[in-house]
C-alpha cells in the first residue's frame, strides 16, 4: 500500500480526499479468506429479523469527521451489524452504547446508529477498527490483524489532528499501540497497557483504555454508562489541556 500523500496543512477537503481513497482500497480486499467466507455467508444467509435486507457484506471503512481530534477504535464489524449496514457500529447493540454516549458527550448529533442515511453526523471524532470485515465468533486472528493493520496506519497518518485515541477493548488498544509504535510515536521502553480507563501519554497524542460496549460487557455490568460517560469527559479534559484522571 502507498503512503499517503497530502499537503503538510490538510484542508478537509483534502484530508476526505485521501480517506477516500484508502476506503476504496479497503472496500474490495479479499486478503483473509476465513473472513471473505464469513462476511459473506452472514450477508447471504441472514438472521430472520433482517431476512429483508440486503447486507453490506464487505469490509466496513472508518467514519467520522476528517479534522477529528478524536480517534475510537474497535474490534471490527459485527456479522449482521456493521456487516449488514456497510458502516462502523451501525445497527447493533454496541452501536446503540457508543452513539448514544457521543450524543451525550456531544461528538455526535443524534443518539443513535441505524443504517448509512440515518443522518449522523460526528463532530471532531472519527470511527474505525483494528479489523474491518466480521469475523466468526468475534475472534480475530493474528495473521488477519497484520494484514488489517495498513489500512489503521494509514488513517492515522491521514487524521493529523487527532489527539487523543479511545481503544475500546485490549484488541483495539493493541492495535494502535503497534501503529503509533510504527509511526515512532511511541519511544523505545514504553509499553502502555489495557486497563479501563488507564491513559498513557505519547508525542502529542493521548491513549486512553476502555472496556468495548460489547454485549459481553453491557449485559454482566462490566461497562456501565456511568463508566463509559467517564471515559468521553476524560476525552474533553485531555482536549482541553488538563490533566485526564477518571
Amino acid at each position: 500500500m502507498a503512503s499517503p500523500r497530502i499537503p503538510n496543512n490538510p484542508s478537509s477537503s483534502a484530508v476526505s480526499a485521501a480517506l477516500r481513497d484508502v476506503q476504496g482500497e479497503l472496500v474490495v480486499c479479499r486478503q483473509c479468506a476465513r473472513l471473505v467466507q464469513w462476511r459473506e455467508e452472514a450477508a447471504r444467509v441472514k438472521v430472520k429479523r433482517y431476512a429483508g435486507e440486503e447486507y453490506w457484506g464487505k469490509p466496513v471503512p472508518g467514519f467520522g469527521d476528517p479534522m477529528a481530534r478524536l480517534l475510537l477504535v474497535g474490534l471490527a464489524p459485527a456479522a449482521h451489524g456493521g456487516n449488514r449496514t456497510g458502516r462502523m457500529f451501525t445497527g447493533d447493540r454496541s452501536g446503540i452504547w457508543l452513539y448514544r454516549a457521543l450524543f451525550r458527550a456531544g461528538f455526535a448529533n443524534q443518539p443513535e446508529s441505524m443504517h448509512r442515511g440515518d443522518g449522523l453526523v460526528l463532530h471532531d471524532c472519527y470511527v474505525t477498527a483494528a479489523a474491518r470485515c466480521a469475523p466468526p465468533n468475534n475472534r480475530l486472528l493474528p495473521g488477519e490483524l497484520r494484514t488489517c493493520q495498513p489500512f489503521l496506519l494509514r488513517e492515522l497518518q491521514l487524521l493529523r489532528r487527532i489527539r487523543v485515541v479511545v481503544g475500546l477493548g485490549s484488541v483495539g488498544f493493541r492495535a494502535v499501540a503497534e501503529c503509533l509504535r510504527a509511526m515512532g510515536r511511541i519511544e523505545y521502553g514504553q509499553r502502555p497497557s489495557f486497563a479501563h480507563g488507564a491513559v498513557h501519554r505519547f508525542r502529542g497524542l493521548t491513549l486512553i483504555a476502555s472496556y468495548h460496549p460489547s454485549q459481553q460487557n453491557t449485559f454482566t455490568g462490566r461497562l456501565t454508562e456511568r463508566m463509559f460517560d467517564r471515559v468521553f469527559r476524560l476525552v474533553h479534559r485531555t482536549l482541553d489541556g488538563q490533566r485526564a484522571r477518571l
